[in-house]
This record gives C-alpha cells, sequence and structure tokens, in this order.
C-alpha cells in the first residue's frame, strides 16, 4: 500500500452543541423573497395579463365624433376631441418595443433617413432595456406608453389599468428621465373600432391626462405577410395624412426594417413630411386656427426616476433569478440523467458479475472475527442486536465486544444479564463514537473485526457472508446491506425506498468505480492492518464512517459492497428524529469531503482516489440534492404560469425515470416491488425535508460548528427478513 494520508491529531475537549433544529424562520424568510421574485419575474412576462377577446359590443356610447374622428383622441375634462394629420404628413409608431435586437434596426434606418418616429413601450421591456429608450430619447424620438405588461385593459378593473400606466411611466422615468401623456392601448386600432365596451378605458385614460393614440394604417407585419404587402398597408390613400402603425419587438420584425427602409424614401418622393405625435398634433392644431402647441416630454421628478430605479431593479432581479434557475434545471437534469444512465450501466454490469456461477472472492475466509458494538443509551434494542450477532453462523467464530460509552439507562447490564459466552461489555466514560469504537478494536482478539450499530439486528450469515470479501489480499473493508425492519409508516417506507436506491444501488456503482466514500456504520468489516495505517477511528467529523473510508480508499485498499450479508436496523419514525439523523449525514459527509481536500493534488493511489470520491460526492452528494429543489419549484411556477401541460409532462418524465431508477434497484436487491406506491408521495413531503437538511447543512459547513454524538430515540423493533417481506435466497 502507498500513499498513507497524515493522521490529525486529536483534539481533547472539544465543546459539543446539539443537530440544530430546522431554521423554520429562515427557510420562511428565504421562501417568501423567492416567492415574491418569482411573482414579480411573473407578472413581468405577462402571466397576471388576460388575452384578448374578441366582443360583440356596440358603440351607442361612443360619440359618433370619435368613431368617425381621427386617430389622435382626447378625452380630458370630461369633453371627446379626435384630430387627423394634415395631407401629406405621416407619423411613424412603433409598438411593443423595446427589443434589443430590433428597436436598433429600426433606430438604424430611421437615422439613415433622418426621419422621427414615435414609440409606445412596454414598461416591463424598458425595465429590461433601459439602455435603448435612453437613446430612443437621445435621438428626438417620442416615447409614449402602451401598458407594463400588455393586457386587454377592457377586461381589467380601472386600478389595474392605473398600475399598468403608472409602472411604465416610472420605468420611462428611471431609464429616460421624462415623462409622457401619450398612450395607445394593446390591441386597440382604428376610431371606427371603438365600441361601448373599450370607450371607458379611452374615458379614463384621458381623466388620468393622457392623450390617445390609435392608427390610420395598419402593417400588419407581425403576420409577416411580406414587404411589398407591409408597404401596400401602410401606404395612407391619396395624399391624406396618416399614423401609421410598426411594430419594433414581438418576433421576427427583419420584414419590418426592410419595408421601413423602402417606404420612407417612397413617402418623401411623395411630398410626405415625417413627424412624432405631437408634431403632427401640432400642425392640426395649427391649420384648424387653435393657438396651442402640445408637448410630452416632460422631465420626470426625482421621486418618479428613483421609484422607476427600484422597479427596473426589481424586474431585471427576477429575470436574472429566472434565467439562474433555468440553467440550474439544466444541471440537475444532465446530472439526474447522468447518475441513472451510470447507474443503470456500471451497477447493472456489478450486479451480473457477482451473479454469475463462478463468481467467488477467493477461498472461504474461516478466521476468527471481532464484532465492536459502540453503545450510548441503546437499552431498548441492545438485547436484540448482541443476540444476533453472538448467534451467527461464521465458522470460524464471533467474538462480540460491547463498549458501553457512558450510558446512563442500564444499557451495559443488559448486555451482560444475556449470560452470552463470547460476549464482553466494556464500560468507559462518555467520549463519543469514534472514541468508543477505537476502544473496541484495541480491545479486540483477532484482525478481522465487524463495526455494527447497537440498534442493528444481524442475519445468522451475515458475519459469514460480509467478511468473506477478504480472500481478496487487497481489500481493506467492506460495506454490508444495510435494510429498514419497521416499514409500516409512510415515513418509514420513504426511508426504505431510499437505503434500496440511494445507498445500496450506490455502493455497486462506487465500488466498481473504486470510489467508495461509507462503509455504513450499521454494517461494516475492516482489516486491522488497515484501520491502523488509515490512523484509526477519529472525531474530526460527524461522519467517523465516511472519514475512515476516505482515509482507507486513500491509503490504496479496495473497499467493496457485499449486498448478500445483510443488517436490519430502525430507522425514525418521525420528522424531528429523520431531521437530526440525516443532518448529521449530510453535514458529517461535508466534513469528510473538506477533511480530505489537500489530496486532490497527490499522486499515486491517495490522489487517484481522492479525485473520483470528492467529484461523485460533491456532484451527487452535495450539488445534485442542493440544486433538486429547484425541479419542484420550476414544476410549481410552470403549473401557474406557463405551460400547464408541458409541466405536466416534464414533472412526469422525471417521476418516471425515478421509478425505472427504483424499479431496478429493488430488483436487484431483491425487494418486493409493491411499497414503491408510495414513491409518488415522497415528491411532495419526504423530498422537501431532504432539501432542508442539505439547505442547512450547507449553511453550517459555511459557518461553522461542531456537533456530538447523537442519540436517536429508539423504540426496540426486532425487525426479520419475513416481518419485512424479503427474499433471502
Amino acid at each position: 500500500m502507498t500513499d498513507r494520508p497524515s493522521r490529525r491529531t486529536r483534539r481533547p475537549g472539544l465543546g459539543r452543541r446539539v443537530v440544530p433544529p430546522p431554521s423554520w424562520t429562515v427557510f420562511g424568510v428565504l421562501c417568501t423573497v423567492l416567492a415574491g421574485v418569482l411573482l414579480v419575474g411573473a407578472y413581468a412576462n405577462a402571466s397576471f395579463a388576460p388575452d384578448r377577446h374578441q366582443t360583440q359590443a356596440g358603440q351607442h356610447e361612443v360619440p359618433t365624433s370619435v368613431v368617425t374622428g381621427g386617430p389622435i383622441i382626447s378625452t380630458t375634462g370630461g369633453q371627446s376631441r379626435s384630430y387627423r394629420l394634415p395631407p401629406r404628413t405621416i407619423v411613424l409608431t412603433f409598438d411593443d418595443g423595446p427589443d434589443p435586437v430590433w428597436t436598433p434596426e429600426v433606430l438604424r434606418v430611421l437615422a439613415a433617413h433622418q426621419v422621427p418616429a414615435t414609440f409606445f413601450v412596454v414598461g416591463s421591456q424598458v425595465a429590461r432595456h433601459p439602455d435603448l429608450v435612453r437613446e430612443l430619447a437621445a435621438g428626438g424620438h417620442e416615447l409614449g406608453v402602451h401598458t407594463f405588461t400588455h393586457p386587454d385593459l377592457a377586461a381589467l378593473p380601472g386600478w389595474r389599468r392605473r398600475m399598468e400606466y403608472t409602472q411604465t411611466q416610472l420605468a420611462v422615468a428611471s431609464a429616460a428621465g421624462v415623462r409622457t401623456s401619450l398612450i395607445r392601448f394593446p390591441y386597440s386600432s382604428y376610431a371606427a373600432a371603438i365600441d361601448d365596451q373599450n370607450w371607458p378605458v379611452f374615458t379614463q385614460a384621458g381623466d388620468l391626462g393622457y392623450l390617445s393614440v390609435l392608427n390610420d394604417t395598419d402593417s400588419r407585419d407581425w403576420a409577416l405577410p411580406g414587404v411589398d404587402q407591409i408597404i401596400a398597408n401602410v401606404t395612407p390613400p391619396g395624399y391624406s395624412g396618416a399614423v401609421t402603425l410598426w411594430h419594433d419587438a414581438g418576433g421576427d420584425r427583419a420584414q419590418t426594417v426592410a419595408a421601413l427602409d423602402r417606404f420612407i424614401p417612397l413617402m418623401k418622393e411623395r411630398g410626405y413630411r415625417f413627424v412624432t405625435v405631437t408634431g403632427g398634433l401640432n400642425l392640426a392644431l395649427a391649420e384648424a386656427g387653435i393657438d396651442h402647441q402640445v408637448s410630452v416630454g416632460q422631465p420626470a421628478g426625482a421621486g418618479e426616476r428613483g421609484r422607476g430605479r427600484m422597479l427596473i431593479w426589481a424586474v431585471q432581479g427576477a429575470d436574472r433569478t429566472l434565467g439562474v434557475l433555468g440553467w440550474i434545471f439544466v444541471a440537475v437534469g444532465v446530472l439526474t440523467v447522468g447518475r441513472t444512465v451510470l447507474l443503470f450501466v456500471l451497477a447493472g454490469r456489478h450486479a451480473r458479475r457477482r451473479r454469475a456461477k463462478d463468481w467467488a472472492w477467493g477461498p472461504p475466509v474461516t478466521e476468527p472475527v471481532s464484532v465492536i458494538v459502540p453503545a450510548y443509551n441503546e437499552k431498548e434494542g441492545i438485547a436484540a442486536a448482541v443476540r444476533s450477532l453472538a448467534g451467527g453462523d461464521h465458522p470460524g467464530g464471533i467474538e462480540v465486544i460491547v463498549v458501553d460509552d457512558g450510558s446512563t439507562d442500564g444499557t451495559p447490564e443488559i448486555v451482560e444479564a444475556l449470560g452470552l459466552p463470547n460476549v464482553r461489555v466494556v464500560r468507559k466514560p462518555n467520549g463519543g463514537k469514534p472514541s468508543a469504537l477505537n476502544t473496541g478494536v484495541a480491545l479486540a482478539r483477532h484482525d478481522l473485526i465487524v463495526m455494527v450499530d447497537g440498534d442493528t439486528v444481524f442475519e445468522p450469515d451475515s458475519v459469514r457472508r460480509l467478511v468473506q470479501p477478504f480472500a481478496d489480499p487487497q481489500v481493506g473493508a467492506v460495506a454490508g446491506n444495510v435494510k429498514v425492519g419497521n416499514r409500516d409508516s409512510l415515513i418509514a417506507k420513504w426511508q426504505h425506498i431510499e437505503y434500496v436506491i440511494g445507498f445500496n444501488l450506490d455502493r455497486r456503482l462506487y465500488e466498481t468505480l473504486r470510489c467508495m466514500s461509507t462503509v455504513p456504520g450499521a454494517i461494516g468489516a475492516f482489516r486491522r492492518q488497515a484501520l491502523e495505517y488509515a490512523g484509526g477511528m477519529t472525531d474530526d467529523t460527524l461522519a467517523e464512517d465516511t472519514d475512515i473510508t476516505m482515509a482507507l480508499g486513500r491509503a490504496g485498499w479496495k473497499v467493496v459492497y457485499e449486498e448478500t450479508a445483510r443488517a436490519w436496523t430502525e430507522a425514525p419514525t418521525t420528522l424531528g428524529q429523520l431531521w437530526k439523523q440525516r443532518y448529521r449525514w449530510s453535514y458529517g459527509t461535508m466534513q469528510a469531503m473538506w477533511k480530505h481536500r489537500r489530496s486532490l493534488l497527490d499522486r499515486g493511489a491517495s490522489g487517484r482516489f481522492t479525485r473520483r470520491c470528492l467529484l461523485f460526492l460533491s456532484l451527487f452528494g452535495v450539488l445534485l440534492p442542493l440544486l433538486a429543489p429547484v425541479i419542484d419549484l420550476l414544476a410549481l411556477y410552470g403549473l401557474f404560469f406557463l405551460d400547464r401541460t408541458a409541466t405536466v409532462v416534464a414533472w412526469l418524465v422525471m417521476l418516471g425515470v425515478q421509478m425505472l431508477t427504483a424499479v431496478v434497484a429493488f430488483r436487484l436487491d431483491r425487494e418486493k416491488l409493491g411499497v414503491l406506491w408510495v414513491l409518488p408521495l415522497q415528491q411532495f413531503a419526504y423530498r422537501q425535508l431532504m432539501y432542508l437538511v442539505m439547505i442547512q447543512s450547507v449553511v453550517t459547513a459555511l459557518t461553522g460548528g461542531r456537533l456530538g454524538w447523537q442519540k436517536l430515540r429508539r423504540t426496540g423493533l426486532t425487525p426479520t427478513p419475513e416481518s419485512a417481506g424479503v427474499n433471502r435466497g
């Protein structure tokens, strides 16, 4: 063996604290903030905006002068007036922008022909591209409100309409430093099309000081009819003036840009002049003999600019958050698919090789075995555990050493009362599980050592099967097959599924890749030589089993998985107990990863093992569980704000992949499939708890902290293969 890892000096007197409870307040605040960000994103993406619905409303309430009038409508002061442009006058108006691709192209054409235009901007787009709005204003173009989310305003209450206008004004104020009194409603067209359902929208806008702008000609460029047809659509009849409607956003606007480049010189040749909306209105007023000049580009106040800046930050922050979540979703998908493929290919190959008729580790191992049982207040299950160990059928004999670590519930007395000849009880002051294990190893008479938790029941042949891999002299440790015995409750069933899929199937994969990271404390076997070479158990981490396994791998020893050696454990039955257990596991694993990080650069066996081990632990043990909540988060978001059918299909595909993995794992482990009916339910409660465990573990790891050996509450169940319905063949 080569590249022996250095052993850290143990530090006596380290302070300990209990596992912290879930920080529900912190999680609640984080969830509230995230929900707020997502709601802002959904609002900015028009998820709350009703689409256009065609109606057959009459025009009884719409003044005839408006229906037969021009495209510029004023309803201020309770009076309705409409205005037409003078002959040979054209206003170019653009809706739905700004757009980072097409608005600059439109501006390029306008600058080339030196004509102004009026842009009716969508507030959410202004928030996303404020620099373009600033460029529009600096270029002498006019700005108008086209609402914030482009809804059908007639379907909204009055307060929502005002909010749409106000938010757009704030965004424009922050981006360009001006406010505008021009407005164009989404889905509006000609004055003759105004009906009784939409007329209140115009009157309310007038009461708010807005001048409504419709159009005389519509390019219909959104339908992509071709450049020639667009030009034909916007060309006014004869030499009449016209407010023309174009779009600089909302899709491919290449035809719009090409048509605009031809339309402007064509109309100039016919003697037309190009003005903004207010410029055209002032010309119309002058021809009518009205001495009044309309100006809409008033400077915005500091308060408006400040509030607008906050609005822009909110929208941009929500967009970036959704973008990041999208990339995380892709990353989680790639990791999930990659892990699934690896499991199917490598774990399946491992199982087929082990089931071959000629498979054997080597000559039968018949050397005597010492079994170390660290115990701290294990009165509920210690008797059943010790009996199962002492009665094993290993031909070389089994020595059981129960190391009592300062129990206060009579655990050692219970063991002594059993009167088993091959069982010894050793008492020591409370010092933690690693200390108890090291004490047992020091007192063990044999070189093959099995370590067992005090609440674990072995099958009669488990010890014998567990030590058979030591026929290979390169094997330094063996991981057994941990089974959940108490499968009656829903929580326990979920853990049973997790043990079969997440632990036992993974161990097949990691053995194949020579990067086994954990020999479970419930059932693991070690060579004394390997333990001594790796420095024994330490209390540097909460996961002493992971720590020692990684040390053995770095030292060049093979760590393998023996699936036929089964140990039955009692899984936590309450969420509180489950939280404590999984928090300790997750946090301890991260501690072990951090402890061994420097060996990434080692040469030889140490470096090779660490690079593989830390890569898979980082990707599948930390990163994937940490990022997996995005799947549920975006699924929930999609149900409300995206395509529900696509969302449900994607979620079902993910569930199908999990179900397929579960079926494969259960078949390999010869478990009955009936329990898998609870797997879909696992997606709605159990997974979320595991998310919180991982998040809080990461937070604790980043902030520091040290925990002691935590004792879970046990009920003293004695699970058996028969009670769990397992095929022992």
